[in-house]
């Protein structure tokens, strides 16, 4: 009940903080000077206009309508809510575009119109015409969507979908095809059951039909049972698919001998015997949600030869229309088509089946933390993170617009379109959901030094519930229990330590620690004081395996927290100091910072080992990095103390890491701008890409840079990462806020997976 309560808080938060809503218009131009302001509007803006009004398709070459996609609703049908009003179905419009945005660099306007009727709808939109390059149809109810659909694609010139219908018929359609092939199916021998007459399970079927499904072999059931040409209630769309077959009447009747079951109705309708009496190796797309048609676990532990797809995250085969729509759009808009037509449509569909069959990328393996992820019964599409998506389905899209004869645009150079696509959109802004999959698919034990803050007992449910992590809590038992109890917290049988009530390991952590700094001035009375500290304790759970990663931080200052660690887990066999890094997701990446937490002002030789740990940290991330040493000169051009000691200690890694693609001493601009560089440093390893990981020359710098890009930049900062300790200790900033929080548990698992190798402790002793 709380953890429901809370979630529906966090939705509302996360829409109403900061600027209300998800999406924003940004300007693409400079808009810092009278001159710019001049050419932006009068008079500039005039000249642009001349040209359009001469030749109408010069719109795609001064505006933004070629990247630019409507998103329209009436919110009559909106996701499982129903007819919800146009303003309530805002929210569900504006995280449409988001994702298109996200996934494909397509611009979107979200518009809500108060139109009931066709005919008023259609007016609406086509009149928008000359604005958007596409229209994307959303969460409107049938049967009006049907005519809606047809009448914008007859009337208009430019792409039109309605999602809800063709988007899953497409996801579903691919999957079909390959689980066919796993199954030894053929698609025109099938005989399928559909649950379900809305407005995607027609265009699901009709998909299925073009496919090569015989429809014959087809039938389909509403909530008032089969589809037969004898109801009354069926208008001419849904009567396309009555059957006129005497054998049945129910839905279990139907499934006896089926090969394949189709959902888009209501959960847990479809019962264990229904499953037992399908054909052999059979087909389940249970798609509805949140709760499929039948369990997963239930349909699995039935038919050991079953496929199964739901639209669900948390099983294999999920139906995700993100799948294709932002890919689709992106091929239609880049070739200026005037509709999204069938061919286009199954061209999407065969190429997101294709990359199902290719070997996976292994950031998508990363990403879900498997190494074997490969085509088969619990992988016959692909995952919404492969980024090849964006390639294949937008490339058969666009190459199927121009062969159909609906592309006003004709392209010939298709290796540098896919080059295009990969610029619009790369694997940088996708880290952090990459990082999150990769978290959620091996959840650790983090212990919480400061579990008596609401900050941090509220990100400690966020990650539990959305299965991150399992949160250990140390503190005082009563006040952690009153703050979750204050604040409607439920992190259910969450452990809860208080170290100064001792606990039968105290005595085994104070002994390890007397053992390891005895001969440096600490005794043992002194140790078993020491552990009433929840830093030292903490440390010594993850020393001990006890806890994969101990956070801490938010309300200590760095030393504090760093220092327990030191002590007691130490440092990495190999590396002679820690070393503090932060991740930066810009707009245009993320680009790592350090050191920014530890080493004060670092000798040319810790330079030189701070940038190697650097390195290797954020080929951990799967980010090849590209390494700039900064300073206030470039390339020798001042002298002085900085200056020389990167020069140094740059020449020094060349020499030792010929393979380290690093350079300095430079200026950050030169670092960031490959042009600046190619310009007058032609001769750098990193002219041709801007550096992705900058080394500063002291704390101070780097700090300072951070915090400036932080606040003015609008970067959001991830850290500090603490680098070069034997076992996972994260130290947070001063008052991170719950999503920083958040972002740091997710680094800490991910970082707890790669270091997950058993030591026994009493044997790592150093005296």
């Amino acid at each position: 009940m709380n953890n429901k309560t809370n979630r529906k808080q966090d939705a509302l938060d996360y829409h109403s903080k900061g600027r209300p809503g998800k999406i924003q218009v940004v300007p693409t131009k400079p808009t810092n000077s009278q001159r710019d302001l001049t050419m932006a509007y009068s008079p500039g803006v005039a000249e642009p206009c001349l040209r359009i009004a001469d030749n109408v398709e010069d719109v795609y070459k001064y505006t933004a309508k070629g990247n630019l996609v409507a998103v329209i609703s009436n919110g009559t049908a909106v996701l499982g809510l129903g007819n919800i009003g146009p303003e309530a179905s805002k929210p569900v419009m504006e995280g449409k575009g988001l994702l298109f945005k996200i996934y494909a660099d397509i611009d979107v306007f979200d518009l809500e119109i108060n139109a009931k009727t066709p005919d008023e709808f259609v007016a609406i939109v086509k009149a928008l015409e000359p604005t958007f390059g596409g229209i994307n149809l959303e969460d409107i109810s049938a049967p009006t969507c049907f005519e809606i659909e047809r009448r914008l694609k007859a009337e208009m010139k430019i792409p039109v979908m309605h999602d809800d219908q063709h988007g899953t018929a497409i996801i579903s359609g691919a999957a079909l095809l390959n689980a066919c092939e796993i199954q030894g199916k053929k698609l025109d021998k099938i005989k399928m059951v559909v649950n379900g007459a809305g407005a995607a399970a027609v265009s699901c079927s009709k998909m299925y039909l073009s496919l090569g499904v015989k429809k014959e072999n087809l039938v389909m059931f509403d909530i008032n049972g089969l589809l037969t040409p004898d109801r009354t209630d069926l208008g001419d769309i849904r009567m396309e698919f009555a059957t006129e077959r005497k054998d049945i009447k129910t839905l279990a009747e139907a499934m006896k001998g089926a090969d394949v079951f189709v959902g888009l109705s209501a959960g847990n309708v479809v019962t264990p015997d229904m499953l037992k009496a399908m054909a052999k190796n059979p087909i389940v797309f249970a798609m509805a949600n949140p709760d499929p048609e039948i369990a997963y676990d239930i349909a699995h532990n039935t038919r050991k030869d079953i496929i199964m797809a739901t639209g669900r995250s948390d099983f294999p085969n999920q139906v995700n229309n993100v799948l294709g729509f932002p890919y689709i759009f992106r091929g239609a808009l880049d070739v200026r088509a005037t509709a999204i037509n069938e061919e286009m449509k199954i061209a999407a569909v065969k190429a997101i089946a294709d990359i199902a069959k290719k070997p996976v990328p292994e950031a998508v393996n990363l990403a879900y933390s498997t190494t074997n992820l490969k085509f088969g019964r619990d992988y016959i599409i692909p995952k919404p993170m492969d980024q090849r998506l964006i390639i294949e389905v937008s490339t058969a899209v666009a190459k199927a617009a121009i062969d159909s004869g609906v592309a006003r645009k004709v392209i010939t150079d298709w290796d540098a379109y896919a080059e295009e696509l990969r610029t619009r959109i790369g694997s940088d802004d996708k880290l952090l959901r990459n990082l999150t999959n990769q978290a959620k698919q091996n959840p650790k034990r983090i212990v919480f030094a400061e579990a008596d803050t609401y900050k941090i007992l509220r990100a400690a449910q966020i990650v539990k519930d959305e299965c991150i992590a399992t949160p250990i809590l140390l503190g005082n038992v009563d006040r952690i229990k009153q703050i979750m109890k204050d604040n409607d917290l439920d992190l259910g049988d969450v452990q809860i330590i208080d170290p100064r009530e001792g606990t039968v390991e105290t005595e085994k952590y104070a002994q390890y620690l007397y053992s390891k700094r005895q001969r440096r001035g600490i005794t043992l009375f002194e140790a078993r004081k020491l552990m009433i500290d929840r830093n030292y304790y903490g440390a010594s759970m993850v020393q001990f395996g006890e806890a994969d990663a101990l956070i801490s931080g938010l309300t200590k200052n760095y030393v504090t927290t760093i220092k327990p660690a030191l002590q007691i887990i130490g440092t990495e066999d190999g590396v002679n100091r820690v070393a503090g890094m932060y991740m930066m997701i810009t707009q245009k990446g993320p680009v790592f910072f350090g050191d920014t937490t530890v080493n004060v002002n670092p000798t040319v030789q810790e330079l030189v080992d701070i940038t190697v740990l650097i390195e290797r940290s954020v080929r951990q991330f799967n980010v090849t990095p590209r390494v700039g040493i900064l300073s206030y000169s470039n390339f020798g051009s001042n002298d002085g103390p900085v200056p020389e000691k990167t020069r140094e200690a740059v020449r020094i890694l060349h020499e030792k890491y010929p393979d380290m693609v690093v350079d300095g001493d430079m200026q950050a601009n030169f670092a960031l701008n490959p042009e600046l560089l190619s310009d007058n440093f032609p001769f750098s390893t990193l002219v041709g890409r801007p550096a992705n990981t900058l080394i500063f020359p002291n704390l101070e710098s780097g700090n300072i840079a951070y915090k400036l890009l932080q606040e003015i930049g609008g970067a959001e900062a991830v850290g500090p990462i603490l680098l070069g300790l034997k076992k996972p200790v994260h130290v947070l900033q001063l008052g991170s806020s719950v999503r920083e929080i958040v972002n740091m548990i997710t680094i800490a698992v991910v970082n707890a997976q790669e270091k997950s190798v058993a030591v026994d402790p009493a044997k790592s002793v150093k005296r």
